[in-house]
């Protein structure tokens, strides 16, 4: 019986040297299978596509440190305090879920869905967070030293009391974002949209990194950007500071300032 010539597979798990994830692999399965019926080429294909699901992510599994739950849904769930150390969460929807007190550190959360959802108080040092949608969340109290936020969705997102030293959120969207009384030292916002964020009562030891930051109404009232680099005096101009407000030097104090109450 003469069997057609399938198109070459593509197996995440089958890959890499005479395996079947390349065209040489497929080709000596097209060989071996030559001589068979098209019973057992479909035999073969079924097994190849059952070893694929066994590497699948597991969204029904107990949550465990290093857990895969990318893709999975993870909405409007209480899993306040859970273990989720270095976990694969990429793409995972955390909807409206509590994950307060959750250990992440250093799990991948990027492209998570985290719109509504608490973090707060949550260890998340070296986590990814990386393009999440994260907008009216509450990241209050949260750990998150060295934590990636570039390119992510964080509108109106409470990060007052949190601690972000070497926090990385460039080209985030940070629109009436709260930073009150975080801990800021060497967090970066290098092209961040920072418009109507409040950073009153933030501290920071050292530099922190504002280069072509939208600042559009952002509150520094009483805030000392002395040691912080990247500010123009354009920038400045559209914030909303004090007489407490220390620039770093070679700005002046906008003409504006202070801004009536938002």
């Amino acid at each position: 019986m003469q069997i057609p010539k399938p198109k070459p597979i593509r197996s995440s798990v089958a890959t890499g040297e005479g395996g079947f994830g390349d065209t040489v692999g497929i080709k000596h399965v097209v060989r071996a299978c030559g001589k068979r019926s098209a019973i057992g080429l479909s035999a073969f294909l079924v097994t190849l596509t059952l070893s694929n699901f066994a590497y699948a992510a597991n969204c029904k599994g107990t949550s465990a440190p290093g857990v895969d739950w990318s893709d999975c849904n993870k909405k409007q769930l209480m899993l306040g305090g859970i273990d989720l150390e270095g976990g694969n969460l990429v793409s995972t929807d955390f909807t409206l879920t509590d994950l307060r007190d959750a250990n992440l550190t250093a799990a991948n959360l990027e492209k998570a869905t985290l719109v509504r959802s608490s973090l707060a108080g949550a260890r998340a040092d070296k986590a990814n967070f990386a393009k999440v949608e994260a907008y009216r969340s509450s990241f209050a109290g949260i750990s998150a030293e060295g934590a990636s936020f570039n390119s992510s969705e964080l509108q109106r997102t409470n990060f007052s009391g949190a601690k972000l030293t070497g926090a990385d959120f460039e080209k985030a969207e940070l629109g009436r974002a709260n930073f009150e009384k975080a801990v800021l030292t060497g967090t970066r916002f290098p092209m961040a949209n920072l418009s109507r964020a409040t950073f009153s009562g933030s501290t920071f030891e050292g530099p922190i990194d504002f280069t072509d930051a939208f600042m559009f109404l952002t509150r520094i009232e009483g805030v000392d950007l002395s040691a912080a680099t990247g500010l123009e005096q354009e920038q400045v101009n559209l914030t909303c500071g004090d007489s407490a407000t220390k620039l770093p030097a070679g700005l002046s104090v906008p003409a504006n300032w202070p801004c009536p109450v938002d």
